[in-house]
């Protein structure tokens, strides 16, 4: 699962990196160390522009979008909250998602993402009625590419709004797909977000290639070894929590960027 992100890339960088023909975000975009559910989010897609004829082409736009996905039929937007992740191997047959990876992907940009290792308790017999008592101890991690390139993050959007308010503005909101973490990152998570190769950013964003299975080709799973992660401040629980120490290593744990020390 992918919880938490980091997306601080200035607008201009976005626009830059992913080629983006039409500036449609509005408002400022500020950098957030602390991505959580229900935020808006900077993402990327292609789209028709707004009442324009149906054989022109899409263009590639830069928009913010709400996190967790509402799918067209949902009566409100709790939905929402539960639909911030989809799983890679039934993204494509899932009534909630099916609709929106034939003809609505888009790329959510972040520099990289936080999960939870759950720390081992102390096997010594004194400790055992303690460690019934107790909550296991959790330790943030962040996790990004080594080579600091920013992390396109395969997203699915979806436009919604209630059904009995035909005057009210459309909802675009978002989920982000997920797959297998690779074994180095597997003892931290089992999941992560998965991550689209520039060389995939066209035909992933383009509405007119529907076939299930041409694109789910272009799902690969991250090779091991091409990511950092490093234990960072707990102070990365409290959503309030929001800042550029929120992704540097812990004083408290292993702080050379190798995610393969003393709490492993």
């Amino acid at each position: 699962m992918c919880g938490r992100y980091a997306t601080t890339r200035a607008r201009q960088e976005l626009l830059d990196e992913f080629q983006v023909q039409v500036d449609a975000a509005g408002g400022e975009i500020q950098p957030d160390y602390n991505v959580a559910p229900t935020k808006q989010v900077p993402a990327v897609l292609s789209r028709r522009p707004k009442d324009a004829p149906e054989d022109e082409d899409a263009v590639r736009q830069l928009r913010t979008l709400r996190w967790g996905l509402v799918p067209s039929w949902a009566k409100d937007l709790s939905i929402g909250s539960r639909m911030i992740n989809a799983r890679a191997e039934t993204v494509h047959e899932k009534p909630s998602y099916r609709r929106a990876f034939a003809r609505r992907r888009c790329l959510l940009p972040a520099d990289g993402y936080f999960e939870w290792y759950t720390l081992q308790d102390s096997d010594d017999p004194a400790e055992g009625e303690k460690k019934a008592k107790r909550k296991p101890q959790k330790q943030p991690f962040f996790i990004r590419p080594k080579d600091g390139a920013v992390m396109a993050m395969a997203g699915l959007y979806e436009l919604w709004k209630p059904r009995d308010d035909e005057d009210a503005d459309w909802l675009w909101t978002c989920t982000v797909i997920t797959t297998n973490a690779p074994d180095d990152l597997g003892r931290i998570h089992d999941r992560m977000p998965m991550v689209v190769r520039p060389d995939q950013w066209d035909a992933w964003l383009d509405p007119e290639l529907t076939d299930p299975d041409r694109v789910r080709g272009l799902l690969v799973p991250a090779m091991a070894g091409t990511m950092d992660a490093y234990p960072v401040s707990k102070l990365v629980n409290s959503v309030k929590n929001n800042g550029p120490e929120l992704i540097e290593p812990s004083s408290d744990g292993d702080s050379s960027g190798n995610h393969s020390g003393a709490l492993f």
